[in-house]
Formats: C-alpha cells, sequence, structure tokens
C-alpha cells in the first residue's frame, strides 16, 4: 500500500514564483479559511524550470511550493521527503500552465523535453520502461491547482499501455485479467477525460461483455471478456475521434497533460473561482505518478480515509476501500466499499502499515488529513 495525496487544511503559504518584479499577495477567502494567492504581472511565455521530480533519487519541492506545485504536488513531495511509501513521480508547475495560455493553448518549448528527462529519472528507479513490451513503466495523470476546485479534469490511470505493452504487463505479472483490466480502464479514461467521449457509450459494451460471460459485477469477467472489452473499447474510440488509440506512451502523455491544462478553463473551474473570488492564481500543476495498483487480485485494494472521523474528530482512522480495484472505483459507486474497521479481518499487516501512517501524518502536519491509499 502508499499513500498518494494528502490534503492539508493549513493556510496556505509560498513565497512566490521567479520573476523580474517582487510577487503581490492577496488574500482570497475560502469557506473558514484563508488562501494565500500570489499574482506575477511579469509571467514569461516560457517559466524557468517546468518540472519537479519526487522519489528516492531526489525530491526537489516541499509543502511550501502550493502555489507553483499545486496541493497535490507540494504534499507528494512533502511526504516523499518525510520517508512515507510515495510512488514516484514528478509535477508540472502552474507556471507552465500560465505559460500555456500564453502561448495560445500551445505546450511551452521544452516542456515535453523535461518530461522525457524526468521519465528516464522514474524509468531507472523503478527498473521498468515506459511503453516497454516485457517490464512497461506505467503512470497516473492527475490535475492539481494550490485550491481544489470542481470542474478540473479528473484522473487518468495506466497511461503509457498499448497492444504491446499490455502483453508486456500480462507477461511479467503473470496476470492476463489484470493487464487487460489495466488496459480497458485507460482506453474509457482516456477516451471520456481527454478526448471528449461520452462515458456512457464505454459503459454499453461493459454490459455487453458482462450479460455475456454472466457476470454480476466487474470483478466476475474473466481474462478473455476483458480482451473482447479492450477490443470493443477501442473500436467506440476509433469511432468518435476518428483516429486509433495512441500506441506511443508520450503521445498518450502529451495529450493528457495538455488536457489537465485545458481543465485550468473548464466552465466549472471558472465559475468556481469567480463565485469563491479566487484570483491570482497561475493555473493548475499536472502530477505524473509511478502506478501501484490494487486490482491485481484478492490481496491487493485501494481505499480512501481521514486521520480521524472528520464529523466528530474522534482519534478513529475512519474510511473506505475496495478488493481487488482502482482508486475510482471506490468513489464511483460501482461496488459498495468496506469500512477500513473491517481491514484487519483481510490483512492485519496492511492495516497497521496504514495506522502507522496516519500517526506520522498528523505528528507533521498537525491536523487532521485525508489520503487515498
Amino acid at each position: 500500500m502508499a499513500t498518494k495525496s494528502v490534503k492539508s487544511r493549513d493556510v496556505v503559504k509560498h513565497s512566490g514564483t521567479a520573476a523580474s518584479k517582487k510577487p503581490m499577495k492577496k488574500v482570497a477567502k475560502r469557506g473558514d479559511a484563508a488562501v494565500v494567492v500570489t499574482t506575477n504581472p511579469t509571467m514569461r511565455n516560457k517559466p524557468g524550470r517546468m518540472v519537479y521530480f519526487f522519489g528516492k533519487t531526489r525530491t526537489e519541492g516541499d509543502g511550501t511550493m502550493k502555489l507553483l506545485l499545486g496541493g497535490k504536488g507540494a504534499n507528494l513531495a512533502e511526504m516523499t521527503s518525510i520517508g512515507l511509501p510515495v510512488p514516484p513521480g514528478f509535477t508540472i508547475t502552474t507556471d507552465t500552465c500560465a505559460a500555456y495560455y500564453k502561448a495560445g493553448q500551445r505546450l511551452p518549448h521544452g516542456l515535453m523535453n523535461e518530461v522525457h528527462k524526468n521519465i528516464a529519472t522514474l524509468e531507472k528507479e523503478t527498473g521498468k520502461r515506459f511503453g516497454d513490451h516485457a517490464n512497461p513503466l506505467l503512470v497516473s495523470v492527475r490535475s492539481g491547482a494550490a485550491v481544489s476546485m470542481p470542474g478540473m479534469m479528473n484522473t487518468i490511470l495506466n497511461l503509457g499501455l498499448t497492444d504491446l505493452s499490455v502483453l508486456g504487463l500480462a507477461n511479467s505479472t503473470n496476470n492476463p485479467r489484470f493487464a487487460y483490466d489495466a488496459y480497458r480502464r485507460l482506453i474509457n479514461m482516456f477516451g471520456d477525460v481527454v478526448m471528449g467521449i461520452d462515458h456512457d457509450l464505454f459503459e454499453k459494451e461493459f454490459r455487453k461483455i458482462k450479460a455475456k460471460f454472466g457476470a454480476t459485477v466487474d470483478t466476475d469477467v474473466p481474462a478473455e471478456g476483458m480482451i473482447e472489452l479492450c477490443e470493443a473499447y477501442k473500436t467506440v474510440y476509433q469511432r468518435y475521434v476518428g483516429e486509433v488509440f495512441p500506441q506511443n506512451p508520450f503521445k498518450q502523455l502529451e495529450l493528457a497533460i495538455e488536457a489537465v491544462f485545458k481543465s485550468w478553463n473548464s466552465d466549472k473551474a471558472v465559475s468556481y473561482r469567480r463565485i469563491e473570488g479566487i484570483r491570482g492564481l497561475n493555473g493548475t500543476a499536472v502530477n505524473v505518478q509511478c502506478m501501484v495498483y490494487g486490482n491485481m487480485g484478492e490481496d491487493s485494494g485501494t481505499g480512501v480515509a481521514f486521520t480521524r472521523n472528520n464529523a466528530t474528530g474522534e482519534n478513529h482512522f475512519y474510511g473506505e476501500y475496495l478488493i481487488n480495484a482502482q482508486g475510482e472505483d471506490v468513489v464511483a459507486g460501482i461496488r459498495t466499499p468496506l469500512s477500513v474497521d473491517e481491514m484487519p479481518k483481510w490483512n492485519k499487516k496492511v492495516y497497521q502499515q496504514l495506522l502507522e501512517i496516519k500517526t506520522k501524518l498528523e505528528k507533521h502536519y498537525k491536523d487532521m488529513q485525508d489520503i487515498e491509499f
């Protein structure tokens, strides 16, 4: 198990990003908390440094850098620094998002070169290769502004899978069902989130497969059903996009990064910032993180939790989890999650590790925390 994100309820503070003039600070009200934001009147079309790595190799950010790395990116770096089991990855800065819009919605020059270099570092740290046909490195892609808000891009999981690398994943794990389950999730999420394909079109194909194999829930579909489902999903993708599903993992990543930046100016996000009086933020960061898998079988899982009861404040670990699932399943309503109170019956060692992480987080942040694992 590994923690993936944490939200601090403390006031956000940051010294500002590089600019030729001293940044001006404003305070935007959001509920009971004040969020300090910084405006940069001299933002350059190409920011200086666009990517910050976090992992065992090095960790280049910290929790004070929310304005530059977004809340999620800053906390991923901070948690890595204090020794928590955070999957390695990198964050593309909010300045880069601002540069994207200043350049007429084009990715800044040199960004993908930095991304390639950081993927190479991830490959070295994990011993896997991005898009490899034998032992592929897969990543998740998430948005992450300094202030959480609706309308931002949903998560994409398992990015980097292709028709060839899915075979490598199946062979390296000796688990074809898991590999094709991961691939169908990528095609669905990428098609929906990046390309704007109606999610129901994918669900319609899934219902057909479940009926064919007599499956009541998703986990009942066998490996051969998942393989058929991937083909059906690729057909849906090609029909509505006019192109085959991208077989170059770096092209997948580039399109996903741009989709995160575009979501910054979605109607929901813009309206939320206007209503809440949030001004002065440069944009959203992009978090690219090595995948860990909760859907490899009955001995793996995923969940969300608070370090204590978020309604009463009682010092009792509070949350939900699913066995043999990936993160989005917990909140999607597809299956009924279990209370973390039941986790010791399933895996006492994992439950104990989470309690240790809970204690470490509260001691470090000095407040209740919200985590994904």
